[in-house]
């Protein structure tokens, strides 16, 4: 059919051009975009269930970006945007020292108040209590100084992709469908996975030993509070008038999204102490913040946005976030000066 629709129109054009020469050009331009044309239509025409489905996985990944990815902007005049549109200063992610061209940096000074604000999973925005180390402690009863399972482990290391300790959580490797885990209580509203509370206590109570407070300001967070503050940023960011790209951008530089955080699954704490309340990178210089990046390893936790790591995590050096991943895996990557993803590279 195809072959006689062709023939049937050059046989036509043909003799119109035998019996009128002027228009033997005119006649074979036209001839050519009718058979263009019909050439086009009929590619779309057979393949259209596959040009259909581009369309709907162009359509699925734009919708999905548009959920997932909020928009942020710059640092300054953030309190006044903060209370105009009255957000709760309550993580680290709008706590960050952002280090870019368009928008300057300054320190947030961060009061019990707002930090305290807003860790009960159940609610939104309802103020809970705060607790000292102490509180924290004697809620727990006492620990041991020495546990046996903190020996030196062998020189052969071998390390399963499948435990719950080493699970990669990242912007391109979000929470595993199914993930679960048992949410523990670290002292009223603040909660983690119940699997490292022992080794978190013993950790803050070896700081106090050596005469550091540490406190810890944004524990477990589930999926709609996450989703919660992501989309109160959204409207804090673009308040301020940066444009959806810039803004998404430099966020993917500086947090996490919903199903990629890593404190939706217990491991991931931001910590500072009682008397430095800065989220930013002058934490790394405090004595807290020395004494956590040299000790961390041994109760398994690691520094989980290192400096100079940027280009592999892709989140901003955090000396205040630290993730459980384990006392050999943490004591490795301390030795090596590697960060999980390259852990990962290393041993999997």
């Amino acid at each position: 059919m195809k072959e006689a629709f062709r023939e049937k129109m050059i046989n036509k054009f043909s003799r119109i051009a035998k019996r009128h020469k002027k228009l033997h050009y005119p006649c074979l331009l036209l001839l050519s975009v009718i058979l263009g044309g019909y050439h086009v239509c009929r590619h779309f025409r057979t393949n259209l269930k596959r040009y259909a489905s581009v369309a709907f996985v162009m359509i699925f990944f734009m919708s999905s970006c548009s959920f997932s990815f909020a928009v942020f902007v710059e640092r300054t005049s953030f309190m006044k945007a903060t209370e105009a549109y009255g957000a709760v200063v309550e993580d680290s992610d709008i706590s960050l020292a952002v280090e870019s061209e368009m928008v300057p940096t300054e320190q947030i000074i961060l009061s019990d108040e707002e930090l305290s604000e807003g860790y009960d999973i159940e609610s939104d925005g309802e103020e809970v209590d705060t607790y000292t180390i102490d509180d924290i402690l004697e809620s727990h009863g006492t620990y041991r100084a020495e546990d046996d399972s903190r020996q030196e482990t062998e020189d052969d290391h071998v390390f399963d992709e499948e435990d719950w300790r080493l699970v990669l959580i990242n912007k391109q490797h979000p929470i595993p469908e199914g993930y679960s885990f048992n949410i523990g209580t670290i002292k009223g509203n603040m909660k983690c996975d119940e699997r490292i509370i022992e080794d978190l206590l013993m950790m803050m109570k070896a700081a106090k030993e050596d005469g550091i407070n540490l406190e810890i300001c944004s524990p477990y967070r589930d999926l709609n509070r996450q989703e919660f503050l992501f989309n109160k940023k959204i409207k804090i960011y673009m308040g301020q008038g940066m444009s959806y790209m810039d803004a998404y951008k430099l966020a993917s530089q500086a947090v996490t999204v919903p199903g990629a955080s890593e404190h939706q699954i217990g491991l991931a704490l931001d910590i500072f102490c009682d008397t430095y309340k800065y989220l930013d990178e002058g934490f790394g210089e405090t004595e807290a913040g020395k004494w956590l990046a040299e000790h961390c390893s041994e109760y398994g936790f690691t520094l989980r946005y290192p400096k100079n790591k940027e280009y592999i995590t892709s989140i901003e050096y955090e000396p205040w976030h630290f993730r459980y991943v384990g006392r050999e895996a943490a004591s490795l990557m301390q030795e090596e000066n590697i960060c999980l993803e390259e852990f990962w590279d290393k041993y999997f």
